[in-house]
């Protein structure tokens, strides 16, 4: 198999995963969208662009904020995710959806008013290019405002399944690649952004029970990843993926802390 095979064999399997998981994903991440949401405080009539907007539930929060009279555009590099999130959106005029790579995603100069993402900007190849696409996509003093993830060690929500697996050596850095807060600063200060504000959150998070959070983390992020492609491992690490997770469920909610910076700047005119 070719690396470009490879690469999107993977691409597949982990949206169909996120297919799969949308209504625990949904339950998980949406409070910490929410703070990046925040952060851009949308305003009725705005025009946002939705990086890596995924199955969609960020596009309805979003739509909601800028109201009939606003447009989201949704962008995402997977069919079927958008499929999911398209019907989702049905019912909202002021919402549509792109599919294609956002590092090189061709949108009007100077066309929107906020660009914001949930998780969706730590895997471009060139991340000063993609930030610099989107500065160009921004109107003057645009604001971008979007939320990664810090680093692995940081993130119990990831690092105490991976470590109850023996699975840490197998990890893909890619989501944690702006855990270094300097080196996202100097990103996007090449990138065009200023009044670039970094902010560490720590929160909480749940996809629900024990059997929801077992199967959530087996199926997406760094563990799910690993299992994805290499099923064979799956057998021995539930049961330990399992008995880890067990002691962190409280009246039959189980939740881990998720380590994230929310980060906004400005388009420099």
């Amino acid at each position: 198999m070719s690396d470009f095979q490879y690469a999107a064999r993977a691409r597949d399997l982990a949206a169909q995963a996120w297919v799969e998981m949308t209504s625990l994903l949904d339950l998980q991440l949406s409070p910490l969208g929410l703070r990046a949401m925040d952060a851009l405080s949308p305003k009725p009539g705005d025009v946002v662009i939705d990086i890596g907007c995924g199955a969609g539930q960020s596009v309805l929060q979003l739509a909601e904020r800028v109201g009939p009279e606003g447009r989201v555009i949704g962008l995402d590099i997977a069919p079927s995710l958008l499929d999911l999130a398209r019907r989702r959106a049905a019912d909202l005029p002021q919402v549509s959806f792109l599919e294609g790579d956002a590092q090189s995603v061709d949108l009007p100069n100077q066309s929107a008013d906020g660009l914001f993402s949930r998780f969706g900007v730590m895997a471009f190849a060139d991340p000063t290019a993609a930030f610099t696409n989107f500065h160009r996509i921004l109107k003057p003093l645009g604001k971008l405002a979007f939320v990664c993830w810090r680093a692995l060690s940081d993130n119990p929500l990831d690092h105490v399944a991976l470590q109850a697996a023996g699975l840490e050596a197998m990890v893909d850095p890619t989501p944690f690649s702006l855990a270094d807060p300097s080196h996202l600063r100097a990103v996007l200060h090449a990138a065009g952004f200023d009044r670039i504000v970094i902010e560490a959150r720590d929160e909480t998070v749940s996809s629900g029970d024990l059997d929801a959070m077992t199967t959530v983390l087996m199926r997406v992020g760094p563990l799910g990843k690993i299992l994805r492609e290499n099923p064979e491992l799956r057998a021995v690490a539930e049961p330990r993926v399992r008995a880890a997770l067990a002691p962190y469920d409280h009246k039959g909610s189980v939740a881990l802390q998720a380590a994230t910076w929310v980060v906004a700047a400005y388009a420099h005119p």
